[in-house]
């Protein structure tokens, strides 16, 4: 049961990664097509607000793998 746990672990983290990069990515690119077409300020606060919830899902998610690593270590 240990490896596995390790495993499932490890995939989260993973995915973790993949959505703090992607979001950061998507947000800089949102902000910036935003900036060129020239679009009002609300659809800034919308990619804002996009990327908040994007990691705001993440932190969940990084505590919850420090919750399940620090049950398993005692």
């Amino acid at each position: 049961m240990g490896i596995e746990q390790d495993r499932i672990i490890a995939r989260k983290g993973r995915h973790v990664a993949i959505v703090i990069a992607a979001a950061m990515i998507l947000w800089l690119g949102a902000n910036w097509i935003g900036q060129e077409m020239g679009l009002p300020g609300r659809y800034a606060l919308l990619f804002d607000l996009a990327a908040l919830a994007a990691l705001i899902y993440a932190m969940v998610n990084i505590y919850q793998i420090w919750r399940v690593r620090q049950n398993k270590q005692g």
